[in-house]
């Protein structure tokens, strides 16, 4: 038998519109849907909420809005977005008579340069998957075992992953509703949107939002005094890396790759974003760069051997070390407790780096 005909915009649009919102009409009297397309049957649209309060009001609608467009003749697929215009409205303490603290708001202008922070080194990365993060917790981590006061920012806005890393899953405090007391964990100060938001919410927030967020994370945390801040960027070259290049005056930064050349193509356009926001590259990490059979002791290069290292010597920038691939160290930031806190030889490799950086007055 033939396949129903693909809907139409305008029967998709049609078939939304009459949706009940909590606050009163409807998904077409307030004109909330946005981006609608179609494509092979597949339909995809966005709903447009005033602020990020809205948007976690209207999740039931999104919902509903999946299931009515996904029960049309011939569609496919469907995924509805939820997103916020702008920042959450200020909200009245709560009867307990503690202040109310809300991150996501437009960015304000001025330096975002914590106080009491001696450097700032960003780890970055030009795509996803090569294990930034992992880095960032456990040179952290090692940079506290040699006795430095360290902080890890997580600011990859849409992914956190440094509160599951290190340990860590409650609400930081605030005094004021305006400071932000960070989370201890490992020897480091810590702090994440993670902790700001339920784990399965996720953070669909417009350019501005995203660098608001950064400068509240950075600016109203109380750091305290430290010798280095490490800050977990997010994949690729968008708003945050621009803002944390050009408002927080960047010790420098230092990029991790893969040897693998599909990963290397992208960790040229981190380091050439870096160069043009006048960033130092401070120096490159080939991770995942060798993998020992726990069972025969094979050694097997599997992403390529020795690019990063190439790389480095192509762009005349320090080489900064090789970390291998294992089980052991995956598993153990999967659990909360990262590889260099504990006192496995495979810490050793994150030792040596912390070392070498503050050897070299970067750590």
């Amino acid at each position: 038998m033939p396949s129903d005909p693909v809907p139409a915009r305008d029967e998709v649009l049609a078939a939304l519109a009459s949706l009940p919102l909590p606050q009163g009409g409807t998904l077409g009297e307030r004109d909330l849907v946005r981006a609608l397309a179609i494509e092979d049957g597949r339909v995809r649209f966005v709903i447009e909420a005033a602020d990020a309060e809205e948007a976690r009001a209207l999740a039931p609608v999104r919902q509903a809005a999946e299931i009515r467009v996904a029960a049309m003749p011939g569609v496919r697929g469907v995924q509805a977005l939820l997103t916020a215009h702008g920042p959450a409205k200020s909200a009245a303490a709560p009867a307990s008579g503690a202040p109310s603290l809300k991150i996501g708001r437009h960015a304000t202008p001025g330096p975002s340069r914590p106080q009491g922070v001696d450097r700032i080194l960003a780890i970055g990365s030009g795509k996803g998957g090569v294990g930034k993060s992992t880095v960032s917790a456990n040179l952290a981590v090692s940079l506290a075992r040699e006795g430095r006061r360290v902080g890890l920012l997580d600011a990859d806005i849409y992914g956190p992953s440094q509160p599951r890393m290190m340990g860590v899953n409650r609400r930081p405090a605030s005094p004021d509703g305006k400071t932000i007391l960070p989370l201890q964990a490992h020897g480091v100060t810590l702090m994440s949107i993670g902790f700001m938001l339920p784990a399965e919410e996720a953070v669909i927030w417009r350019g501005p939002m995203l660098m608001g967020a950064l400068q509240q994370l950075l600016t109203q945390v109380a750091w305290g005094e430290l010798d280095v801040l490490i800050v977990d960027m997010p994949p690729g070259t968008g708003d945050i890396q621009l803002t944390l290049c050009q408002r927080t005056q960047l010790t420098g930064a230092i990029v991790v790759s893969t040897p693998q050349d599909v990963a290397l193509l992208d960790a040229r356009k981190a380091l050439a974003a870096f160069q043009t926001l006048k960033t130092p590259v401070l120096g490159l990490i080939e991770n995942m760069s060798t993998y020992v059979c726990p069972n025969c002791g094979h050694e097997a290069h599997i992403f390529g051997e020795g690019g990063v290292e190439a790389e480095a010597r192509a762009l005349d920038l320090p080489f900064l070390g090789a970390l291998p691939l294992n089980i052991e160290t995956r598993l153990s930031g999967d659990s909360g407790t990262p590889i260099a806190a504990t006192d496995s030889p495979l810490a050793e490799p994150y030792r040596r780096l912390a070392r070498h950086l503050v050897a070299g007055g970067m750590g």
